[in-house]
């Protein structure tokens, strides 16, 4: 039984990203499977999956596993862009064969000024590579960074975002990362939330997994 259980986990991902797949041209959400508590979560991103600007375990995968039940591995790297993670993805998703992947990346291409269509590019490869690994990519819309907006609680999400999630046919967590960082009170400095606004993300993160069906009411 052992062999056969791994087996059939596999074979059961497979035909969800097939869905997946026959869902991207239509320009839908996919429906997602319940994951239960256990089940092995890749958070893949930048500083903000880190936790820069909040204290030990103060980050979202951290506050997540708590409140999911499940194992999150925290892959945020402070000053990662889509471009580098590119570089990495494959060799996470081989060491730790997560059932879900979180991706939250682009804010720091943005800063770049990398061309929005060179990032949305980027992550969709690290969507693909997630796909291709039998796992379910769930993607984190990013808001385009700026002074005027932040100042006057007015930050929305890089339009790509929305775009790549429905020629992907992948779940998209929209709002909740720009609300946060339109918030003052949130944020630890311009860029980053504090301990209480990693906490209402998480919360904001939460009610869309449980919307999308993959997390059950806890």
């Amino acid at each position: 039984m052992r062999e056969i259980r791994p087996a059939l986990t596999r074979y059961v991902r497979g035909l969800l990203i097939a869905l997946m797949s026959l869902l991207a041209g239509c320009g839908e959400s996919p429906p997602l499977d319940p994951l239960p508590p256990g089940s092995t979560v890749l958070a893949f991103g930048d500083s903000v999956t880190h936790g820069t600007g909040a204290g030990r375990g103060e980050d979202y995968p951290s506050l997540l596993a708590q409140r999911s039940g499940w194992q999150v591995v925290n892959a945020g790297i402070p000053g990662d862009t889509a471009l580098a993670a590119t570089a990495r993805i494959e060799a996470l998703l081989q060491q730790h064969n997560p059932a879900l992947v979180i991706v939250e990346l682009g804010g720091n291409d943005f800063l770049r000024r990398r061309a929005a269509a060179d990032v949305k590019e980027d992550l969709r490869s690290i969507l693909r590579a997630v796909k291709q690994a039998n796992a379910v990519p769930v993607l984190v819309a990013v808001p385009e960074f700026s002074v005027l907006a932040a100042r006057f609680g007015a930050l929305s999400d890089a339009p790509i975002y929305e775009a790549l999630a429905e020629e992907e046919g992948v779940f998209l967590i929209s709002d909740i990362f720009a609300q946060v960082l339109s918030r003052e009170s949130l944020r630890a400095d311009p860029i980053h939330p504090n301990a209480e606004g990693y906490r209402q993300m998480t919360e904001g993160m939460l009610e869309a997994l449980r919307a999308a069906g993959v997390l059950s009411s806890r």
